[in-house]
């Protein structure tokens, strides 16, 4: 078993955040009030918690317009899903602040062990929770999450708050202003308990740093909770918040929801608009339209609502596109591609069975699903690794090295391996064939909607495997999540959904689909996730047995 790192002591903030404003996008508000029925009142939870839930009582206030009411689940408030929980608050069965409470106590009860949560938001938020419970009496129009318990990961701007990105020397850089995925999520009501861990630069798929420590997996602490996302999976897998905020350059939201055993969609690059006001120089251009903010959360429904409030739109981000969240139906059936795996790719057989089962779950859903090859995934890996990895080196190597751990210079230098290091014609050669790539597939996607691709050929591995060796770290890239990382150069959606449990741990799959067809990636995860539930109940009930 890894030696896991002391958990340290969460920093407290001071500073409230200003009040959610008014509603996004309309969709997002609908899927608030669908909310699933549920049963009568807070007598009827499940085991309690290790650290009590509030109770979950009639609102304090009475709401000045005529709702009707909602019934709540069987179960302790923090396990509610953002669905549930956006429509119990909105209707009046629960208040924001018994929501926040419950979440605020349930960090307070798990998170010394995890370490998933670094800065500890609550009081700001208990505040913010009593804001939106005043707006509500009044009458005021609510957000789609209005009052709604989240985390963000601390590598973007939350205004006041400083954002080190997992380095020490970093700790100056204060934020000016929210980032506009924080922006949007405040706009949309959601209330932020808590900041969440991210290994050095958020470059690492490995969530631990010399700041803040290592951060454990729920489910099992001599397995990984991925990277750089890890501290947002596993505290939305423990029952922390019921969003959690995380972003994708290589795999970082795909990743630690596979290994959480939680959900989450990278959008298509230009989705959701992104800009830190304190970083000190522009992001490089390749590096940023690889990259992807997104959400992690315990349903599908759940990362529809996130991303419906995370995709408005914010002019400080040149490359956001007005894109609907809803394209035209395919023509029924719909063809799923099951992607056929390289032969140099060892495949595990717990995740050949979790690949078979999700195939099966989308054939009795209605879609036809075939086993076939997609273009290229070894060329499109290779494209990837040499274009971020040369803008790395030639832009951002030295000062990053002179900063960060030997942990970092060893994953660092095992991405590096793979990776061939451009001249200027080669990386515009490179770039080039990006542009070839995204055609191809685009055209291939005209065939088969949405392609089903493993997240990893392997077991989840141990918390540090990434500091064994520069050779491990390139095996676990190329040989193990070839399919995760090779999709950032595309700038296509992807989904992770939970299909099994293979000896205590999760395992899911990836849905791909075209440029902006979030909604065909989630449509087929959703189609998933019927028939295999949503294993993070199983988590809860080991937790709390």
């Amino acid at each position: 078993m890894a030696k896991k790192s002391p958990s340290k002591k969460i920093a407290a903030e001071k500073t409230a955040p200003k009040k959610a404003v008014k509603k996004t996008a309309k969709k997002a508000a609908k899927a608030a009030k669908k909310a699933a029925p549920v049963k009568s009142v807070a007598t009827a939870t499940a085991k309690a918690p290790a650290a009590k839930s509030a109770p979950a009582k009639k609102a304090a206030s009475k709401p000045a317009k005529s709702v009707k009411k909602a019934r709540m689940p069987n179960a302790p408030i923090w396990q509610w899903t953002a669905v549930q929980t956006a429509a119990a608050i909105r209707n009046g069965a629960i208040s924001a602040e018994e929501a926040v409470k419950a979440h605020v106590e349930r960090m307070h009860a798990v998170n010394p062990k995890l370490n998933a949560v670094v800065v500890d938001l609550s009081a700001e938020a208990i505040k913010a929770a009593r804001a939106a419970d005043r707006a509500r009496a009044k009458g005021a129009d609510l957000p789609p999450l209005h009052g709604v318990p989240i985390t963000v990961k601390e590598n973007v701007d939350y205004e006041g708050r400083p954002n080190p990105n997992g380095v020490p020397a970093q700790m100056g850089l204060i934020a000016p202003s929210d980032s506009p995925v924080v922006r949007n999520l405040k706009k949309a009501g959601a209330i932020v308990i808590g900041l969440t861990n991210t290994p050095e630069f958020s470059f690492r798929a490995f969530t631990d740093n010399p700041l803040h420590g290592l951060t454990l997996n729920p489910w099992d602490e001599a397995i990984t909770c991925g990277g750089s996302s890890g501290g947002a999976g596993a505290a939305v897998a423990a029952g922390i918040g019921t969003i959690g905020h995380g972003n994708d350059i290589g795999g970082s939201l795909r990743w630690p929801a596979h290994c959480n055993g939680v959900v989450t969609i990278k959008p298509t690059q230009g989705r959701i608009p992104a800009y830190n006001e304190s970083a000190t120089s522009e992001r490089p251009m390749l590096a940023h339209l690889m990259s992807a903010q997104g959400p992690l959360t315990r349903s599908v429904a759940d990362a529809r609502l996130a991303l419906a409030a995370m995709s408005q739109r914010d002019p400080r981000d040149p490359w956001w596109a007005p894109a609907p969240l809803e394209g035209p139906k395919p023509k029924g059936p719909i063809k799923v591609a099951l992607a056929k795996i390289p032969d140099d790719m060892k495949v595990d057989v717990s995740v050949r069975a979790a690949l078979t089962q999700a195939a099966d779950d989308l054939q009795k859903s209605g879609y036809r699903v075939e086993e076939v090859e997609v273009p290229d995934i070894n060329g499109v890996w290779q494209n990837w690794a040499d274009i971020l990895v040369t803008e790395e080196v030639v832009l951002l190597e030295t000062y990053r090295l002179s900063m960060t751990s030997a942990d970092f210079r060893t994953a660092w230098l095992g991405m590096r391996k793979g990776a061939r290091i451009l001249d200027q014609a080669g990386f515009m050669q490179a770039i080039a064939q990006r542009n070839a790539h995204i055609r191809r597939w685009q055209m291939f996607f005209e065939t088969y909607p949405v392609i089903l691709a493993p997240t990893t050929v392997q077991p989840t591995p141990g918390p540090r495997e990434d500091t064994i060796s520069e050779d491990r770290v390139f095996k676990f890239f190329h040989d193990e999540i070839r399919f995760i990382s090779a999709i950032n150069v595309l700038g296509l959606p992807g989904a992770v959904v939970p299909v099994s449990i293979h000896k205590g741990r999760p395992i899911g799959v990836q849905l791909i689909a075209g440029r902006y067809r979030e909604d065909l990636a989630l449509a087929a995860a959703e189609a998933i996730e019927k028939r295999a539930g949503m294993l993070v109940r199983h988590l809860w009930e080991k937790m709390e047995g």
